[in-house]
């Protein structure tokens, strides 16, 4: 029956704070390992098959967003929920930008942590699809990769977690509100204008000289992915 339990790794160097994470996991039917520096917990998250990834930004050896960015280069893309400083706006931008699904700020509550977890698992057991095409571009969520009209376009993980909901949504009409809370979490409190910012980015780095965009501003509601 161990065998069926969902392996958690847990990477922080308050080992206080650690042990109660992993005693609360525990009683919530998890299996947890726990690391306590960002060198071996990056080292464990590449070699080991865990469902969720719980990992501190304050690290020693190296910080949590350098971990978080090289596993998701390396192609791991294991659920990943960052524990940051209850002040760490900042820190939750950045998260967001190198690959984090999550964020939680210190201090927390128990309820909250598990229910956190429980959501990226449900997230992850939905899938992705193999390749998402709209109109000229085509998005491979697996390799995070995407192309436009036959040319490769590199994007930050924030843009490309835009461009992916986008086009899982293709021809449906989303609200600002929808997708800064699915492509930013419910924890960001920044100027919601920043969706626009984003859409401007994507659209510049996707769209060719003299044709028209697949990313649609629908006015007084937000925007849409359809064909030109």
């Amino acid at each position: 029956m161990s065998d069926e339990r969902r392996r958690v790794l847990v990477i922080e160097d308050d080992h206080d704070l650690a042990r109660a994470i992993a005693d609360l996991l525990v009683d919530e039917g998890f299996s947890v390992e726990q690391r306590y520096d960002g060198q071996s917990g990056y080292e464990a998250a590449r070699s080991g098959n865990f469902d969720v990834i719980v990992l501190d930004v304050m690290l020693p050896k190296r910080n949590g967003f350098s971990v978080c960015l090289d596993l998701r280069s390396a192609g791991v893309q294991t659920p990943l929920l960052m524990l940051t400083a209850k002040d760490g706006e900042l820190d939750e931008v950045e998260g967001l930008d190198v690959g984090a699904d999550d964020f939680l700020h210190k201090p927390f509550e128990r309820s909250i942590l598990i229910a956190r977890i429980h959501a990226l698992l449900r997230r992850q057991a939905l899938g992705r699809p193999q390749h998402l095409i709209v109109g000229s571009v085509s998005l491979d969520p697996l390799h995070r990769q995407v192309m436009s009209s036959e040319r490769n376009v590199t994007l930050t993980p924030r843009e490309f977690a835009l461009l992916e909901y986008l086009m899982s949504n293709a021809g449906e009409s989303l609200a600002k509100s929808e997708i800064l809370l699915a492509v930013w979490g419910s924890e960001f409190d920044g100027d919601p204008n920043i969706v626009e910012v984003y859409i401007g980015y994507l659209r510049r780095k996707i769209d060719l000289a003299g044709t028209p965009s697949i990313i649609h501003t629908v006015r007084g509601v937000g925007y849409s992915a359809h064909e030109p």
